[in-house]
């Protein structure tokens, strides 16, 4: 039996959910008849035609509460409108990530997340709703920011999502729905010389860019400061030299840090400042999941702490 998929549109109020599902739901992969069930969790100005979506298999059913959302209410839902897919326009005050652990029906499962992005009013929730934001893009694999113009830090805007979710996707789009190509920003530190030195203040950019942009570093050498993590069950001969970084504010500060291989040398200790000189290669790792930057270590040289141990993104 077929899975029953599950698409998580979420962002504010006005942020264009209601357009963005509209246009999906006319495209030719999903205009073809098969029951629908949108689960309908906030209204703003833009409204969908429910007696066209009717006829055409399209069903509306509007959740008033988050506490409403439960896996009884999904279940009465599915045994109501059988759909073959639900898409669920999700209140951007909403905890997605609860709903992504909470128990769905039997062979429902949530196949992709999307948030939507207001460019024009997001420096504006970004400075009122930071830890908002972030629990939004932590729980997403798509980030659309519309209503965009080239003379906003679109840099800016996508360096905010990678800082708490590298792996998320992100596209752009000015007011007319048209794409937008904001290219890759150029960091602050030389890519030409022959050992790439990454300062302290650029630690949080060059972690970002290291895993966005691997034709700029793979086979390059990097120096920089860094503190030694050793996680427990971890490859004998490895170690993550990082920093702690602030990714949204004052109460969100988390190590970051690539994977470093000592090969046939001394693992410095753990929580030691190091200097490290390594080249950079990108190998399938187990902690990664998958494929990610791995430095070989050159040189590895003890270190004083910096002044301050935080650094950022922007």
């Amino acid at each position: 039996m077929l899975e029953t998929p599950i698409y998580l549109i979420t962002g504010f109020l006005e942020s264009g959910k209601t357009s963005f599902i509209r246009d999906v739901l006319d495209s030719p992969d999903f205009a073809d008849g098969a029951r629908t069930l949108l689960l309908l969790c906030e209204e703003g100005e833009e409204e969908y035609d429910e007696a066209r979506l009717k006829r055409r298999g399209i069903e509306i059913v509007r959740v008033e509460k988050e506490e409403d959302l439960t896996t009884a209410f999904l279940e009465q839902c599915g045994k109501k409108y059988r759909p073959a897919r639900v898409f669920v326009e999700f209140n951007g005050m909403w905890d997605a990530k609860k709903f992504g652990e909470m128990k769905l029906p039997r062979r429902w499962e949530i196949v992709q997340v999307i948030t939507l992005v207001d460019g024009s009013t997001f420096e504006m929730y970004l400075a009122n709703m930071r830890s908002i934001l972030s629990n939004i893009f932590a729980y997403t694999e798509m980030v659309i920011f519309n209503r965009c113009s080239l003379d906003m830090d679109l840099q800016k805007f996508r360096r905010t999502v990678k800082a708490v979710n590298q792996g998320a996707m992100l596209g752009f789009e000015d007011e007319m729905g048209r794409q937008l190509d904001i290219g890759k920003a150029q960091p602050p530190y030389d890519l030409s010389a022959d050992v790439i030195q990454i300062d302290d203040q650029d630690f949080g950019l060059w972690y970002l860019d290291l895993a966005d942009s691997p034709e700029r570093y793979k086979n390059r050498t990097v120096q920089f400061l860094g503190k030694v993590m050793i996680p427990r069950q971890f490859p004998k001969d490895c170690f993550i030299p990082g920093r702690n970084a602030m990714t949204c504010c004052e109460n969100d500060i988390r190590f970051i840090g690539y994977i470093c291989r000592a090969k046939g040398m001394a693992l410095p200790a753990q929580k030691q400042w190091v200097k490290i000189t390594a080249k950079v290669s990108y190998e399938y790792m187990a902690e990664y999941r998958g494929e990610g930057p791995v430095l070989v270590a050159q040189k590895i040289e003890p270190a004083q702490a910096p002044q301050t141990d935080l650094v950022y993104f922007n």
